[in-house]
């Protein structure tokens, strides 16, 4: 019976059979290695085919980026240069005012002047307020800055108000302007009112003046024609402004009211002896003491002790210190114009003829000469050599 079993060397040397499993797992890696090179071809490829248009992209989305920063930067800057082109005008326009400010305060100062040279006051010149340049941090003059920046979106545009750390202060200078504007105004309409009140008072003098020349008789026209002596300077006229033509206005009453009263004060207005005055005979018809008829008495008769000082009734120049008559010792003053003054029955001269004497001025001394009965001061005023009445004089003086 045969062995169902192969030999032992026959058997070792048959080659032995591969299973299923091996071929599998070669065809898995070769698969593997497929695929990865599909995928590195494809890749590559894309790569290749798409690299312009990423590229692209990317520039666009790095551009886009700068754009926005640009147009950020841009729309700063262009604020930037509003805020300085405001400040810039805004001083521009502030210096202007300040000039203006400074112009009007020289031009106030010299009408102050005129006005306390009117008014007779050296004292009358008020201070002025100051024109002068604000301090520097009160002036919109500061830089405006900028902070840096990191993303666009940090570049936000901030207020008007916000970008202008100078706005404040600039506010401050403009409402100091004004208060010194303000104040200027407050002083223009002072001195206007001072002016017309100046004027007005002038006014009212020359016409009480005019009117107390009137009530003595005497024409104005005769002291007009001379001209003042001591005048004059070169003609400067004077600006055609409202406040040129009310001074002008104003000097040309002050000027005719100072011309009045050196017209009353040359007026024989004063009283001829001191104290109170008794009349013992008044101007005009009487009963002569003498030949106790009626007869014109040419002046007025004060009683006065022997001695007692007579006094010239106003400025003038001694035509006659001498004894004349029914006058006895007489002393006459020439007051200019065709005024004169007589001063009669004197016991002494005090002057010689063509003496200049002054109001109160003693011309002699009371007393008794020529056609007298007792001791008295015979006093006389004379126009154009006719006799008035001398209260028409003293009585004016009261007025004064």
């Amino acid at each position: 019976m045969k062995s169902s079993h192969p030999p032992r060397g026959a058997e070792a040397s048959r080659p032995v059979p591969q299973g299923p499993s091996g071929s599998a797992l070669r065809v898995r890696l070769l698969a593997g290695a497929l695929a990865l090179a599909t995928l590195w071809a494809g890749g590559a490829t894309y790569y290749l085919v798409f690299h312009d248009e990423v590229l692209a992209r990317f520039v666009s989305q790095q551009s886009a980026i700068q754009y926005g920063y640009e147009e950020r930067i841009g729309a700063l800057r262009l604020q930037l240069d509003r805020a300085a082109m405001e400040q810039s005008v805004a001083r521009d326009g502030i210096a202007q005012r300040m000039a203006e400010l400074a112009r009007r305060q020289a031009s106030m100062e010299a009408r102050q002047a005129v006005l306390a040279n009117l008014a007779g006051d050296p004292d009358a010149a008020r201070s002025l307020p100051s024109a002068e340049e604000p301090a520097a941090d009160e002036t919109p003059a500061r830089v405006l800055g900028a902070k840096p920046f990191p993303t666009p979106d940090g570049l936000e545009l901030r207020t008007r108000d916000e970008a202008a750390p100078g706005r404040q202060s600039a506010r401050l200078v403009e409402r100091t302007v004004a208060a010194l504007e303000q104040r200027l105004d407050g002083v223009a309409e002072a001195q206007t009112r001072l002016l017309d009140g100046l004027g007005l008072k002038a006014g009212r003098g020359a016409q009480r003046l005019r009117g107390l020349v009137a009530r003595l008789g005497l024409d104005p026209a005769r002291f007009e024609g001379r001209r003042e002596a001591g005048l004059g300077g070169p003609l400067v006229p004077l600006s055609s402004d409202a406040f040129g033509l009310s001074l002008l206005q104003v000097q040309r009453s002050i000027a005719e009211e100072a011309r009045l009263r050196r017209l009353t004060a040359a007026l024989p207005l004063r009283r001829p002896l001191s104290g109170e005055i008794s009349l013992s005979s008044n101007f005009g018809a009487r009963l002569d003491p003498f030949t106790r008829g009626y007869a014109l008495h040419t002046g007025m008769d004060m009683r006065a002790e022997t001695g007692a000082p007579a006094r010239a009734t106003a400025a003038g120049r001694v035509s006659q210190a001498d004894y004349n008559g029914g006058y006895g010792n007489m002393v006459e003053v020439d007051h200019g114009h065709g005024l004169t003054t007589r001063y009669a029955h004197l016991s002494a001269f005090d002057v010689t003829p063509g003496q200049w004497v002054e109001a109160g001025a003693i011309v002699g001394r009371v007393g008794s000469t020529g056609r007298s009965t007792g001791s008295h001061l015979h006093y006389e005023t004379r126009i154009d050599g006719e006799p008035v009445d001398p209260q028409r004089f003293l009585r004016a003086s009261d007025a004064l």
